[in-house]
């Protein structure tokens, strides 16, 4: 039995050798047959394959192997000969027979040896382990089924480095970067200088998409479709382009938990019914705890807690109980006042004593008194005995009682932040410029305070009214009064219209509204607008008899028609405000004593009015047009409200927080208010953003009379009482995310001040960067 296991045994070591014979005995008849093995002439040279990377191959014998192919031309296996089909049935019959003598093996173990000389004679090669390893017989290919159905198809590249995630760099000495799945050497490819790799950048179109693979050290040209997904990667998205990220979602398991019953038996009344028993045991033991005849574990373990414990008795009160009781552990002691100076001396030395300008400014700041230097204003007397009582002294002991009463005795971490640091970081003014920074001229003319000014839409005139009842007109250029018109009251407010096909300016003086034609400028332009205020046109509606007691419309008369008036606009009160539409067909008036009629807005075409607020929420003081949209803001003492005068609504309601505004300014692009106030604030609202302001400015000592945007430029001004113009840069992004940039930039301050009063207006140029102010000391002054 032994003897037959080693004949199998010899039978199948011997199987490999004998097909490797038989298949290059066949090769050499049959010579059509297609070499599918790269034959080696020398083999030190290197063969490259498409890849670009030098291999070797050697065949097993300079023999031509032969394989079986279908009618398509696929592979199907090797051919055998037929002594190769001899030697397997040898070995089978061999297999069967039980003979067999010691001569026998002795043969073939000689047979064996020169074989494996034969082999070792043989040039060695990478291919030498595959050589030496049995060849199998391939299998048949089912041709019913597809060519690759069983393979990978991808267009991944043959050749992988096989060396595993290890450094690179340790293959640098040597000419070859790793192995591939046969255990050959991958060669690495020619490497050129600097030079050629610019030469190469700039040569090559697709250098741009070439990355070195690491692995292989071969330049790999990428795709769009790869370009494609790289980009997907980089910008944070799904890198499946076909992927659905939003699709809808699917509930496919209930949210809902469903208790479904065992049986279908109805509960006993014992389930949800208590018995009479347990009632009356509860009871007693409810009443027993009650009384305190019965405790809970939690008492029993504390009293047993303090029982255990020492006992400790105190033989004197200490002195913190009392702080104890404060909860105050650590006290402070009370901050003590510097000691007096020479200040506060009954006979100070006189350079110590106030002059008169020293004692108008601390008189001045009676309603700020925290920015005196002094809280006192020093005095001499001859002698101790002549110094009177202290007349503030009983009310500073009791206020200083009460800061020591109120007094926080604890200690509290003082964080040290530097002042730079609290201050937000703002570009240097150089950097905004243009904006005028000096005054170039100045238009004397009025006897009284200038309270009004507006410029001409083509900025070549401006016109102006005061309180000596004139009108003037000017050329911006010369500083020439090219026209005066009086009028019969004080001039409350002037307003070119913003059509620059028509030269009209409205005039509110007293109770009348005139719409004057200046008369400069173009002759034809003035021609038109005399055309079109001559005849008043027909009345296809009748005005109610609310809207007639509150104002009429007439032609003005022969002596007023000289003068340049064409309409009167007769109220029933007194009108302090009058401002235009952006069309130049609309105009509002505002008459604070007006209670329910206060404000009132014209049609010019049609030379009709209406009364847009049938119940006043307020004293209205400003009144303005959305330069974009159909709205109407509506200033009263301490809010802004804005209507929608399409849909005849509230839109939203502006909280000021102050006591009394006094004007207002509209960005043009309409996203962004401006707000002047009497309690010397100005609010900045964005009106994307929030109802309560953006940003409060306080940069005026006084009072602020007026705002005003500039329509080309980023650039808003200020005048106040403090005969100041304080211009500043106002820069709105179209990014709803990025906040405006408002950076004070200049401040102007040549008026002088006249009962109190500084300056009354501002306006800006409409298409320079430049500045027109009125002041209460009768002049308009320009700044560039």
């Amino acid at each position: 039995m032994t003897k037959k296991l080693a004949l199998k045994r010899k039978g199948k070591d011997a199987e490999p050798t004998n097909e490797v014979v038989a298949s290059s005995e066949a090769s050499e008849n049959e010579e059509e047959e297609e070499d599918l093995l790269q034959a080696v002439k020398d083999p030190g040279e290197d063969s490259t394959d498409d890849e670009g990377i030098d291999q070797e191959y050697h065949s097993d014998s300079s023999e031509e192997l032969q394989f079986e192919s279908d009618e398509e031309g696929n592979y199907l296996g090797r051919k055998q000969s037929s002594s190769a089909e001899e030697d397997e049935e040898s070995s089978d019959e061999d297999d069967d027979e039980e003979e067999g003598s010691s001569d026998e093996e002795g043969e073939e173990d000689e047979e064996k040896d020169s074989k494996s000389k034969q082999a070792d004679d043989k040039p060695s090669s990478s291919g030498a382990a595959s050589k030496k390893a049995p060849t199998t017989e391939l299998s048949k290919r089912d041709t019913s089924k597809p060519e690759y159905q069983d393979s990978d198809t991808s267009d991944e590249e043959d050749i992988r480095n096989t060396v595993g995630n290890i450094p690179m760099h340790w293959y640098d000495e040597y000419k070859h970067i790793g192995y591939d799945w046969d255990a050959k050497k991958i060669i690495k490819p020619p490497q050129g200088d600097q030079i050629d790799e610019f030469l190469r950048k700039i040569e090559d179109p697709d250098f741009w998409r070439t990355v070195k693979d690491p692995l292989t050290g071969q330049d790999v040209r990428l795709t769009d479709e790869d370009i494609a997904l790289i980009k997907r990667i980089v910008s944070g998205r799904i890198p499946n382009k076909d992927h659905e990220e939003y699709e809808p979602w699917i509930e496919w398991f209930t949210s809902e938990v469903e208790k479904m019953p065992i049986k279908n038996v109805p509960d006993h009344k014992r389930s949800f019914l208590p018995s009479v028993s347990e009632k009356k045991r509860v009871s007693r033991m409810v009443h027993a705890l009650k009384m305190g005849w019965m405790k809970t574990t939690e008492e029993v373990e504390r009293e047993k807690q303090a029982k255990r414990g020492p006992k400790f008795y105190m033989l004197w009160e200490t002195d913190t109980s009392r702080e104890h009781m404060r909860r105050i552990h650590d006290p402070v002691s009370a901050p003590k006042r510097d000691l007096p100076g020479h200040a506060e001396s009954y006979n100070p030395p006189p350079e110590y004593l106030f002059d008169a300008k020293e004692t108008k400014e601390w008189l001045k700041l009676k309603d700020e008194p925290h920015k005196r230097k002094l809280h006192f204003m020093p005095q001499k007397f001859k002698s101790l005995r002549e110094v009177p009582a202290y007349s503030r002294y009983l009310r500073e002991r009791f206020l200083r009682c009460l800061d020591l009463y109120l007094c926080p005795r604890a200690k509290r971490v003082k964080l040290n932040i530097d002042a730079e640091y609290l201050i937000p970081k703002l570009p240097s003014p150089r950097d905004l410029q243009p904006f005028p920074t000096v005054e170039s001229m100045v238009y004397r003319g009025h006897t009284d305070l200038v309270r009004s000014v507006s410029v001409e839409p083509k900025g070549e005139y401006l016109v102006s009214g005061s309180d000596d009842k004139t009108v003037k007109i000017w050329e911006i250029a010369t500083g020439r009064c090219i026209r005066t018109i009086e009028t019969d009251e004080v001039v409350r407010c002037v307003a070119w219209c913003p059509n620059p096909k028509l030269s009209i300016i409205a005039v509110a003086t007293g109770n009348r509204l005139l719409l004057v034609n200046p008369k400069v400028g173009d002759k034809v332009l003035v021609k038109k607008t005399d055309d079109l205020l001559a005849e008043a046109p027909s009345q296809d509606v009748i005005e109610s008899e609310r809207i007639k007691t509150a104002v009429q419309w007439s032609n003005a008369e022969a002596d007023e028609q000289e003068k340049g008036v064409r309409v009167v606009i007769t109220h029933f009160k007194p009108i302090r405000q009058v401002t235009w539409h952006g069309r130049g067909d609309y105009l509002a008036t505002v008459m604070p004593e007006g209670a329910n009629r206060s404000a009132l807005i014209h049609q010019l075409s049609k030379r009709r009015s209406q009364i847009p607020f049938s119940k006043s929420k307020g004293l209205i003081q400003f009144v303005l047009f959305h330069p974009v949209k159909p709205c109407f803001f509506v200033a009263t003492q301490h809010n802004i409200r804005i209507y929608d005068l399409v849909k005849q609504e509230l839109v939203k309601k502006l909280l000021t927080n102050s006591k009394w505004i006094s004007g207002m300014s509209i960005h043009p692009k309409g996203d962004n208010l401006l707000v002047s106030t009497y309690d010397k604030k100005m609010l900045w609202f964005d009106l994307d953003l929030s109802t309560k302001p953006y940003q409060t400015m306080r940069l005026h000592r006084n009072a602020v009379r007026s705002v005003a945007f500039h329509l080309r430029y980023p650039l808003f001004a200020s005048g106040s009482d403090d005969q100041a113009v304080i211009v500043s840069h106002g820069m709105v992004y179209n990014d709803l995310l990025q906040n405006p940039l408002i950076v004070p930039l200049k401040k102007l301050q040549t008026h002088e001040k006249r009962d109190e009063f500084g300056v009354l207006d501002v306006n800006w140029h409409p298409v320079q960067p430049w500045i027109f102010s009125t002041g209460a000391d009768s002049t308009i002054r320009l700044y560039t």
